[in-house]
């Protein structure tokens, strides 16, 4: 496919940028984001302890949930590479 003819989703927008600050010569690059809908049905009590959590962070909810998750994906990774570490250099 030509890339004319791609389809792509729309760009992020940059707007803090002011076009003075970028050389007429300087390479732009798009960055495209692609996005799904994830779903749950979670008890009133625990969505009254995540809409607690949020508030105390200014968050909404979702952004919330989301900030736990990536942090918690993160933990995992990391966990696994010190294991990794540690059998590599027989710490373990």
């Amino acid at each position: 496919m030509t890339p004319a003819t791609e389809t792509r989703p729309s760009p992020v927008r940059v707007s803090h940028i002011r076009k003075a600050a970028v050389p007429r010569s300087a390479a732009v690059t798009l960055v495209y984001m692609r996005t799904s809908v994830l779903s749950l049905r979670i008890d009133g009590e625990l969505l009254e302890r995540l809409r607690d959590h949020a508030a105390k962070r200014k968050m909404s909810v979702q952004d919330h949930v989301i900030r736990t998750l990536i942090r918690d994906d993160f933990d995992e990774r990391f966990q696994a590479a010190v294991d990794e570490t540690e059998k590599f250099y027989g710490v373990t």
